[in-house]
């Protein structure tokens, strides 16, 4: 199966650490998959996948090898607990203007569709194509007709905590209200940019039961 190993970030260390987020060595820890920070630009530049090499519709990033290490505790380890109640990367969220030819790029890199989501109006609508890697979904959001030419990008980010009431309280006036989740029995808030994260960035209610 496919997995996440790393995701390129360009926000500095010190603004994911205001946010709650443990960060070492400029590395951010979550879901056995390394978030690292302080690249040039904006956003998340590039990310790397172990088991579908071919997958070249989204940039990969710059060193293949994140940090040279591995997950603290190793694979499946205990990881940092992070202030901000984060638990795991739930989802990244990716924005093409060609659903078709991205949704073909993951599946000709042995990425399986999983379903896709109708959303929008009916002069305009739009899709959400879902993929895992490992226990990460990716999802793809894009016109459903009228593709455009130019690359698929990264938008955002979506991480799970304990208690969002009490991320709420942690971060205070730099997260807006939680509202309910498409997900049903969870609920959602995002993080306001005043945060200085140059990310989209969600933080959502666990599972319910």
């Amino acid at each position: 199966m496919a997995t996440l190993r790393s995701l390129d970030v360009a926000d500095r260390p010190d603004v994911w650490e205001a946010m709650g987020f443990a960060v070492a060595g400029g590395v951010c820890w979550v879901s056995d998959a390394a978030i690292r920070l302080g690249g040039s630009g904006a956003g998340i530049t590039g990310w790397t996948i172990d088991g579908a090499p071919d997958l070249i519709e989204l940039p990969v990033g710059e060193d293949p090898d994140p940090g040279g290490a591995a997950p603290p505790g190793g694979p499946g380890g205990s990881l940092p607990a992070h202030p901000n109640g984060v638990i795991a990367l739930d989802h990244v969220v990716v924005s093409t203007p060609d659903l078709d030819r991205t949704v073909q790029a993951f599946e000709a890199a042995g990425v399986a569709l999983r379903r896709i989501r109708e959303l929008g109006p009916a002069e305009r609508p739009r899709a959400q194509a879902f993929f895992k890697l490992g226990d990460i979904v990716i999802e793809v959001v894009g016109a459903l007709r009228d593709s455009r030419p130019g690359p698929a990008g990264f938008y955002g980010l979506a991480f799970t905590v304990s208690d969002l009431d009490a991320t709420g309280r942690y971060l205070g006036s730099a997260l807006r209200p939680a509202k309910d989740a498409v997900q049903a029995g969870r609920r959602i808030a995002t993080l306001d940019p005043g945060a200085g994260s140059t990310v989209a960035i969600a933080f959502m209610s666990a599972t319910s039961g």
